[in-house]
């Protein structure tokens, strides 16, 4: 291997998230729809039924399918899915940042714009309520951030001998920050809140 080719490779290599391939991909749309003409930032309740986070608000999305063009039409076809609608109310879908979760996930975020003529009919088998909450709010309103420590646990067989310090060695510390706001007596928090974050401070 000469390095010729080796930078031919190189200039040919397009940029990603290292490990990408070995990570579980979804995508998430932020949703706005205008109501009583001020724009508004629509969340679903999960399902009481469901298996994970039951109970909680989030935004439409989930896994990228295979036979999803990219990201931002499985994003698309989530929240059709989810909310009941079809993908010509849905339109000025931009892309936000990437997110990428200590847990192996890497969420492709949207922000698009529902049209409010046509009536949501949410899938009851995944979205238990859903409600809206004035934007003006999210950009008055800072959230409040709280830490979770993450433990670093390495495995039994892990090779100890190969590494300076070994059983020693001086782990770093990890920690999450969660966001949090509330609105009335809705509680939104997590990755649904992060985003939300993100897309005010670009807005901003």
């Amino acid at each position: 291997m000469d390095l010729a080719y080796i930078r031919q490779s190189v200039k040919q290599h397009t940029p990603s998230v290292l490990g990408h391939d070995q990570m579980v991909k979804s995508a998430v749309l932020l949703p706005l729809i205008e109501k009583e003409g001020e724009l508004h930032v629509l969340f679903e309740v999960r399902a009481e039924t469901m298996r994970r986070q039951p109970g909680e608000v989030c935004f439409p999305g989930g896994r990228i399918d295979a036979g999803d063009k990219d990201a931002r039409e499985a994003a698309i076809r989530e929240t059709t899915e989810e909310l009941g609608i079809s993908s010509q109310a849905i339109s000025g879908v931009f892309p936000l940042d990437y997110l990428v979760t200590p847990f192996g996930m890497l969420i492709s975020t949207y922000v698009g714009l529902i049209s409010p003529r046509e009536p949501l009919q949410p899938n009851a088998s995944e979205v238990g309520d859903w409600f809206t909450v004035p934007l003006a709010f999210f950009l008055e309103t800072e959230p409040t951030i709280h830490h979770v420590h993450l433990q670093v646990k390495p495995d039994d067989s892990f090779p100890f001998d190969l590494i300076p310090g070994g059983e020693q060695y001086n782990w770093a510390a990890g920690k999450m920050d969660e966001y949090f706001y509330r609105y009335d007596d809705r509680i939104i928090w997590g990755l649904t809140a992060k985003i939300l974050s993100h897309f005010v401070t670009i807005i901003q």
